[in-house]
């Protein structure tokens, strides 16, 4: 007996919808998700806009709603980098960029009677003494016109004496020695522990002073700090601790610090502090 052939089914014609459909969500899908991002940026592309508009000087008015420009007189220009360098320049120190010449005798009497005529007309004779010795000029300064007691930071006040010093000493090129002294009080503080230090920071302190207000050749100074072991006056007195609370800036003849009452060959060595670590002296 014959088996009976099963009927093949129909074909199904409908099975694209079901692509259709999967196609047709993820693409809902798509956009939602655009839609969703482009209301979150909104809120920063209006901030964005805004700060542009701010930095142009465009303006919206509050009742028109229109964009508008600023005043001229609201807004700042920008500086162009040319000019902050012109700036720049200017604040640098001026260097020893002319032509100088080694001071003689001569110079040095000259030079003498400018600043005591100076130190007259702004009644400091009791702040400055100017003396020509062996080694050059010799522009002592006193600690009560230039430094506070114990402290090695510049005066204010003591600017105008100072650039009237640099003014005078502008033409030569004369090798510069500054010497810090002191009395023989001792000297205990955690920047100073002793008047080597004390001496040799006032010194530094001046001598910067010259090279980054005046222009003062690095290679020409030199710094030296003697303590209380230099004196010119009795340290019994209260007026002689007073004269040798000091420091001297010595214009040296020929650019050679030998000593006022030595002769080169019979000077003793001087007495050199240790090295020490100075920290950065403001003034």
């Amino acid at each position: 007996m014959a088996r009976k052939k099963t009927p093949e089914p129909h074909p199904n014609h409908e099975r694209w919808l079901i692509s259709y459909s999967d196609f047709i969500t993820l693409l809902f899908a798509v956009f939602v998700t655009l839609y969703a991002m482009s209301q979150t940026d909104k809120k920063k592309v209006d901030q964005v806009a805004a700060s542009y508009r701010t930095a142009f000087g465009v303006t919206t008015g509050t009742t028109s709603g229109r964009p508008q420009i600023m005043n001229n007189a609201d807004m700042m220009p920008i500086p162009s980098m040319r000019m902050q360098q012109k700036n720049i320049e200017k604040l640098k120190p001026k260097g020893d960029t002319t032509t100088k010449t080694q001071a003689t005798k001569k110079d040095f009497k000259e030079m003498l009677v400018a600043l005591e005529k100076f130190l007259i007309e702004k009644k400091a004779q009791d702040k400055v003494n100017v003396d020509i010795t062996k080694r050059g000029l010799v522009i002592s300064m006193t600690e009560a016109g230039f430094f506070d007691s114990g402290s090695a930071t510049l005066k204010p006040s003591s600017y105008e004496l100072l650039a009237k010093m640099a003014e005078t000493l502008q033409p030569y090129n004369n090798d510069i020695s500054f010497e810090g002294h002191t009395d023989n009080i001792p000297m205990r503080s955690t920047l100073f522990p002793s008047n080597w230090e004390l001496s040799t920071g006032r010194a530094t302190s001046l001598a910067r002073y010259f090279m980054d207000r005046h222009g003062l050749s690095p290679e020409r100074v030199s710094i030296t700090g003697y303590a209380e072991y230099r004196p010119v006056a009795d340290n019994s007195t209260e007026e002689g601790r007073k004269q040798n609370r000091r420091v001297d800036l010595v214009l040296l003849v020929g650019g050679t610090p030998a000593a006022d009452n030595a002769e080169p060959e019979e000077q003793e060595p001087s007495i050199t502090a240790p090295p020490q670590r100075f920290p950065k002296i403001p003034f």
